[in-house]
């Protein structure tokens, strides 16, 4: 996840070409450790390579610098820490020659410092960078940036939730965003694999944790914002706050963000860049979507711009709330400068919205219409049942879904209600519980579900059903062919956490199994990525 090839930065050059606003770092002893040179940045001791510099940071249950020995030990050309660390990382460092340097705000360093060692940011070098953020549609919106960069004869770049890729390369990801010097050392790959543009999900916890710390985007688009990581964020305000700080001169170029929410048009009215407004529902934007219409299981629809533009696109996925994403990533191209003839040429030729997007509105059958989906928050879930509806009079809609363990809890109960107004069988069963107990989980859900269902006289069926494979089961074998089966909540992931233990467990593949096992016909597993 960094370049082959890095040119060795003296330190005290790479110090000295750190911004303005950071105090300078200070060596621990009066040797000439300044002039050594580093080729590498990394946080994890595990991830040291000859010539990294080790940047030894507080956690939350050890203190980085109690690695210092493993790190030297690997390779590590110098050490940076804090006043906490230094004794620790200075006794480790004795005799060994590497020196050792101090800083406060530790964080503050890491993104800038692996900029400049991977040289990810030279001005005209690297890739198009793309950064997404919001709550949802994230993950597909980079999945359709990518495929109309290829569509216009762009290599392509993706660092996201299901994946990360460089070229051919394809790694797993195991973050939405990871750490700032993996961010770093990958666009530096990708600058030196002569990559030409790059989509990023950027995650509020991403910014939070200051993962995409020294990385400039030409273009950041935003989606939409609901109810979600109020575990970390503690209110809505603090959430938006830490979406908008992608929208400043020092992190974007220009800004795209789609106004049909509240908090869309507060961001717009408040980036401090460049910033095109969107709308799907018709609203006053500079770009708004027109002429929606079904066609198959996905719709065309228009984009009408400033000075009588337009471009006429097809979304082959399933779900209006993929207009929406499929018209950001073409407004956002748009932004960073490609002709709108250019953007309808490639979109005519190669239909790039018609990608499949793993565990996104995935479809495993078509009779019955068997769908998973990551939808895990009220807003996200509320969308895709809207999305599934209308699959004939005599239709019904089946979902299995559950929450996260520790993770916010008030959103249990409006998840059960929302499912039990947009369904007609809920299946509340198990997601990642992590160290929570299952059933008290499952129990909030429920709450939600029958509460709603009481005081709005519906008619769904409400079923508990766990371990979640069975629950995938049961909803199969109540399934008939004009039915749609939604397996909601985790996607395209591969295990689930059970008190500190990955279980195996794939909805695709547990939702495959029991169509074929009651019967039904199964798309090819080409389409199903396991």
């Amino acid at each position: 996840m960094r370049p082959a090839r890095v040119a060795p930065v003296v330190l005290h050059k790479l110090f000295g070409a750190l911004p303005g606003f950071l105090a300078p770092i200070r060596p621990v002893t009066d040797d000439d450790g300044a002039r050594s040179t580093v080729t590498g940045v990394t946080i994890d001791s595990r991830l040291v390579r000859p010539g990294d510099l080790y940047v030894a940071l507080p956690g939350t249950g050890r203190h980085g610098a109690d690695f210092t020995a493993q790190a030297a030990a690997a390779g590590a050309a110098a050490v940076l820490t804090d006043t906490d660390g230094r004794t620790a990382a200075a006794t480790a460092l004795q005799g060994t020659g590497v020196p050792l340097f101090l800083a406060s705000k530790l964080r503050d360093y890491v993104g800038p410092l692996a900029a400049v060692v991977f040289n990810s940011q030279p001005h005209g070098r690297r890739p198009v960078l793309y950064g997404v953020t919001g709550t949802n549609g994230k993950t597909t919106t980079t999945y359709f940036l990518n495929a109309l960069n290829d569509a216009l004869g762009r290599s392509t770049g993706l660092i996201g939730t299901i994946e990360i890729h460089a070229g051919g390369e394809t790694i797993p990801s195991a973050l939405t965003t990871p750490e700032s010097p993996q961010v770093h050392g990958l666009l530096g790959l990708m600058r030196e694999r002569g990559i030409g543009a790059a989509a990023m999900e950027v995650s509020s916890h991403a910014i939070e944790y200051r993962r995409v710390d020294g990385v400039f985007f030409d273009v950041a688009g935003f989606t939409n914002l609901t109810q979600d990581h109020l575990d970390l964020h503690g209110t809505m305000e603090e959430y938006f706050a830490s979406k908008a700080a992608l929208f400043a001169p020092q992190r974007s170029g220009r800004a795209v963000v789609i106004v049909d929410d509240e908090w869309g048009r507060l961001l717009a009215s408040r980036a401090g860049i460049d910033t095109v407004t969107l709308s799907i529902s018709g609203g006053p934007a500079d770009w708004t979507v027109t002429g929606v219409t079904r066609e198959g299981l996905g719709h065309r629809f228009t984009l009408d711009g400033p000075d009588d533009q337009q471009i006429t696109l097809h979304c082959g996925l399933p779900g209006t709330f993929n207009v929406a994403n499929s018209a950001l990533a073409a407004v956002m191209i748009h932004a960073s400068g490609v002709p709108v003839e250019e953007i309808q040429a490639a979109a005519d030729a190669r239909d790039p919205f018609t990608v499949a997007v793993p565990g996104r509105m995935q479809l495993v059958s078509e009779r019955p219409a068997a769908i998973v989906d990551f939808a895990h928050n009220p807003d996200a879930l509320a969308r895709t049942l809207e999305s599934v509806r209308g699959n004939g009079p005599d239709s019904r809609v089946l979902v299995v879904f559950g929450a996260t363990g520790q993770r916010d809890v008030s959103k249990r109960p409006i998840m059960g209600a929302t499912a039990a107004r947009l369904a007609d069988v809920v299946i509340v069963t198990d997601d990642d519980p992590h160290d929570e107990d299952e059933s008290a989980i499952r129990a909030g859900v429920l709450d939600g579900a029958r509460a709603a269902r009481s005081a709005e006289n519906l008619s769904c069926e409400i079923l508990e059903v766990y371990p979640r494979a069975d629950a995938i089961e049961r909803a199969v074998a109540l399934a008939g062919d004009a039915d749609v089966v939604l397996i909601a909540g985790r996607g395209h992931e591969v295990w689930q956490e059970v008190k500190g233990v990955n279980l195996a467990l794939d909805d695709r593949v547990e939702l495959a199994a029991a169509l074929t096992r009651h019967g039904f016909s199964v798309l090819p597993d080409s389409r199903i990525e396991s």
